[in-house]
């Protein structure tokens, strides 16, 4: 397309932002203004996309960081032929595929955005995929604000970028100047973006971004640089075109005050359509897999982590399938999925300590078609939390596996001590929360996580702990094991982890005293298998929750939901990590805790004493 063109079809994209966000009366029309120019040279002359086939292998990627330009995005669909003129009006509706921030309802959008500085990490996901695993042509293109590149996700991004020399990927930040609230750290300073990206080792580029020819020649030189990723560092005008707002404080998040004078101030409505360059043929080709070995097993007695199960069984699966990719973030012998690296290198990936771009490699990923599985301690994991939260949004299948969880740890102490991550992946739309407490059992939900329809959370100790299961028994998700029970049982003990053994051991102490307890190991705790907790709670008219978890969100809070909705509530005692623990041995802090079998003992003698009082 020539200048003149691109110029119009800048102009139109301009119109249609205005008219939606007015239609809509509310959302970002001048933050998509200012990269309006951007985004139209970008979809004539360089986007290489079938719109109507979004899961073309070789078709580009295009990422809107700036999420809340959604308006923008929305009118280049238009203008593509994707979305007609009567849908592009219904912005912010109820119903309505073009929400105020872009989602993949829209197949054309690959991830959830508008939680700023989380596209570049994605991006850097998906070129990885592209590089080293599909080894197609594709390009990744990352639009994003100068706001959000004070975001720490953004620089962890640029450094794995640079380190991996992703010269598939193109970063456009839009520096327009204004933020939500006033002007941005460095306003029109393009260098200061430059530098630190160059420091990364990416090519930069910085231009006037509603220069056309500026804007294509730079797209032109990063497809052509070879080695190393490309920033286009681009000043633009927020609210460009419209005298009243532009350039103006004030205007964020808010509809034009007169849209019709502004619609004629930038020419009135245009109907330039684009055709989209076709991509380039490819099909993604996955080895077959090569020799199988059987998946590990082990014997009843054995002393056997958790985490030792979980990387023995995720290099089984990766033999037996190609789609599966690990991700580690630089704990890979801890975690143990350097198991799966020393035996599929090829689809192992290193992110370092970098945990939120560790999480966003997944999501790139599995955007891509793969399966990841993304591996660090459970205690870190918070850390990427918003990353994690906005996969949900975007209804992404990532598995993430958190190791070294509670005050089992030990001497490590409480910087180390995953204590709150099943609060956090419960809360998660769609999620799916697991806590196998020996190897066989380890391995069977290692394998049923590649087939889970939304985020997958494993969590794993770092202690050998007795293997109680056969190699044949089954752990289906949602599922529970009673593994002691009895007609004259006064309590139940639930456990999951690491507890399941501190309650068998309570049981069969309690045993000799003619105190009969059921135990329920609740390795799903979400979904929790509601049926077996009613039918526990039935019969014995106790429950006891421990767990090596806060007491907050964790697995009594997961026992306590079975009971909602109207079902009868039974008498429920939950012991938890209510004290701040300190360095010890795991046995000392079990016992500190409150959560070692002595203590589930000393609880169960109380309440059938104060059963029998009564």
């Amino acid at each position: 397309m020539r200048n003149e063109q691109l110029a119009e079809l800048g102009q139109q994209l301009r119109v249609d932002t205005v008219r939606a966000t007015d239609a809509a009366g509310s959302g970002h029309p001048t933050s998509s203004m200012s990269a309006a120019d951007l985004m139209a040279v970008l979809a004539a002359n360089h986007l290489r996309y079938d719109f109507g086939e979004p899961h073309h292998p070789g078709n580009d990627r295009l990422i809107l960081s700036k999420g809340h330009a959604s308006p923008l995005l929305y009118a280049l669909y238009r203008a593509v032929g994707a979305v007609d003129d009567e849908e592009l009006l219904t912005l912010r509706r109820s119903g309505s595929r073009l929400e105020g921030h872009p989602t993949p309802r829209l197949p054309w959008v690959d991830v959830a955005t508008g939680s700023l500085g989380q596209g570049l990490p994605v991006g850097v996901g998906m070129a990885l995929a592209g590089q080293r695993l599909d080894r197609l042509p594709y390009r990744v293109w990352v639009l994003a604000g100068d706001s959000e590149m004070a975001e720490g996700s953004i620089w962890e991004a640029a450094e794995h970028a640079g380190y991996e020399r992703l010269d598939n990927l193109t970063l456009i930040v839009d520096v327009n100047r204004l933020g939500q609230r006033g002007p941005t750290r460095h306003e029109w300073d393009l260098d200061a973006y430059a530098s630190r990206l160059r420091a990364f080792g990416w090519h930069t580029i910085e231009i006037d971004g509603h220069d056309v020819a500026a804007i294509d020649a730079a797209l032109t030189e990063a497809t052509a640089t070879e080695g190393r990723p490309t920033a286009i560092v681009a000043r633009t005008h927020k609210g460009r075109g419209v005298a009243a707002v532009e350039d103006k404080e004030g205007w964020h998040g808010k509809p034009l005050p007169d849209a019709g004078r502004a619609i004629e101030e930038l020419g009135g409505p245009r109907f330039v359509s684009v055709d989209v360059a076709a991509p380039s043929d490819g099909r993604v080709r996955h080895e077959p897999p090569g020799d199988q070995p059987p998946a590990p097993t082990y014997a009843i007695g054995d002393e056997v982590a958790t985490r030792d199960a979980f990387g023995a069984a995720l290099a089984a699966l990766g033999s037996r399938r190609t789609d599966v990719v690990a991700i580690d973030g630089e704990v890979g012998d801890s975690t143990r999925a350097a198991a799966f690296g020393e035996a599929h290198p090829e689809r192992y990936f290193e992110c370092y300590i970098a945990e939120q771009q560790l999480v966003a490699t997944a999501v790139g990923m599995r955007a891509r078609g793969y399966v990841p599985y993304a591996t660090t301690f459970a205690a870190f994991l918070t850390r990427a939390h918003d990353v994690i939260r906005m996969a949900a949004v975007s209804g992404t299948a990532i598995q993430l596996v958190g190791s070294h969880a509670g005050v089992a740890i030990g001497q490590d102490g409480p910087s180390q001590m995953g204590l709150e991550d099943l609060a956090m992946f419960r809360s998660l739309y769609g999620s799916t929360v697991l806590y196998p407490c020996d190897a066989n059992q380890t391995a069977r939900l290692v394998t049923a996580m590649a087939e889970l329809p939304g985020i997958g959370y494993l969590r794993t100790s770092r202690g050998a702990t007795p293997v109680v299961y056969g190699p044949d028994d089954e752990f289906p998700v949602g599922g529970s094991k009673v593994l002691r029970s009895g007609d004259a049982d006064r309590v139940t003990v639930v456990a999951a982890g690491v507890t399941v053994h501190e309650a068998l051991r309570a049981a069969d102490l309690l045993a000799t005293e003619g105190i009969g307890v059921r135990v329920i190991d609740l390795y799903s705790v979400k979904p929790v298998d509601v049926a077996t907790l009613q039918e526990a709670a039935e019969a014995t008219g106790c429950l006891m929750t421990v767990e090596d978890h806060r007491p907050e969100g964790g697995l009594g809070d997961a026992v306590a939901c079975a009971f909602a909705d109207g079902r009868p509530l039974p008498r429920l005692i939950r012991l938890a990590v209510r004290n701040m623990p300190a360095s010890a041995t795991p046995e000392e802090q079990l016992l500190l805790s409150g959560i070692d079998a002595e203590s589930i003992a000393a609880g169960v003698r109380l309440l059938v004493e104060q059963a029998v009082v009564r």
